[in-house]
């Protein structure tokens, strides 16, 4: 995925569905919309551009929408609009993960500036980014009340990119290493007021995790129903093997499971529509739909055979392409830990 290629989508108003019109966008909040998108996306088998959408609208999109000023959206929302302004969100460091209390990248106030300073990793469309929402502690004394969110922009003196990090899947889709040192970041790039940064990033988790069991409930469905028409079509012994019953019962269970998690993900999609969708019920849908994905696939990959394991075959590419999903947006145990505290009171 290069930037060009966002160029040439961006017309098509796949990067703008809930930005408003006023900005270039459709102002459409449903998020069934951003579900079929999802969807034929998932049909296509093209998960690395699947991701830079997800990473635009699940993600970066949200805090510039519900964070930024009338000045601020009038800089950054129409180039969203129209895919020629790409975002990254960077909260991971070397050596801090799901504990953002451990956030050492610091910003410091200068006049009416910050001075950011720090490293960050694993970020994603680290090196395609115009706009990186960073992370940074700007109040060691301030305890959770010591973070802010700030928008570093492509050019900025002092911020550089690491090499473009090597993964076993996702190809097209770049992550990286990001670097600050003695960044001036005017404060006309702060998101909302000084030491809000904590509770803005945790207040937008159920949205992105709800990104992520979308895309893996579209993924599973897709390679699920290229595997059933596999088993259809491919014969031994003189029959298709979808004829064999331990066959027909691998797809039986599999078409049920989906199908149980489907219903999940639309209640979830309802509630976040009525802004009910608490971080519990979106931290259960993204382990156990990412879970199941992982499942599903490596079950569709093993009724494909020796022609699974071949990268020609979309369920190859899925089986390396999805494995990310039970990690980032929270792994499946930190999602595990949320509703497990919840459950003890």
């Amino acid at each position: 995925m290069s930037c060009p290629a966002s160029w040439a989508i961006g017309p098509s108003g796949i990067y703008g569905l809930q930005i408003g019109e006023e900005y270039g966008g459709a102002g459409e909040s449903d998020y069934r919309y951003r579900m079929v998108v999802c969807e034929e996306i998932a049909r296509v088998h093209t998960l690395s551009f699947g991701l830079t959408v997800a990473l635009q609208d699940d993600l970066v999109l949200h805090y510039l929408l519900d964070l930024t000023t009338d000045e601020q959206k009038r800089r950054w929302l129409p180039g969203f609009a129209r895919g020629e302004t790409i975002g990254a969100l960077a909260m991971t460091e070397p050596g801090t993960g799901s504990d953002l209390r451990g956030i050492r990248t610091s910003a410091r106030p200068d006049g009416d500036d910050w001075i950011l300073n720090g490293q960050k990793t694993f970020i994603s469309s680290g090196i395609m980014a115009d706009l990186v929402i960073v992370a940074a502690r700007t109040d060691p004394d301030a305890g959770s009340r010591g973070f802010s969110l700030m928008v570093v922009e492509r050019d900025m003196p002092g911020f550089t990119r690491g090499r473009k990090l090597d993964k076993i899947g996702l190809p097209g889709q770049d992550t990286a290493e990001l670097y600050f040192e003695e960044v001036r970041v005017p404060a006309a790039n702060l998101l909302g007021s000084p030491g809000e940064g904590l509770p803005q990033l945790m207040s937008h988790l159920p949205r992105e995790r709800l990104g992520v069991t979308a895309t893996a409930i579209a993924t599973s469905r897709a390679i699920f129903d290229l595997t059933r028409d596999y088993c259809f079509d491919r014969r031994a012994f003189g029959k298709p093997i979808g004829d064999l019953q331990h066959i027909r019962f691998e797809l039986a269970e599999m078409a049920t499971e989906l199908d149980i998690a489907e219903a999940y993900v639309d209640r979830s999609v309802r509630a976040y529509n009525a802004g009910e969708l608490t971080a519990v019920d979106a931290a259960k849908g993204k382990w156990f739909v990412s879970e199941l994905q992982k499942r599903v696939i490596d079950r569709c990959l093993q009724l494909h055979g020796g022609y699974g394991y071949m990268t020609e075959y979309p369920v190859a590419r899925a089986f390396v392409d999805t494995r990310i999903q039970t990690i980032y947006g929270g792994t499946t145990e930190i999602m595990k830990e949320i509703i497990g505290r919840d459950l003890a009171g």
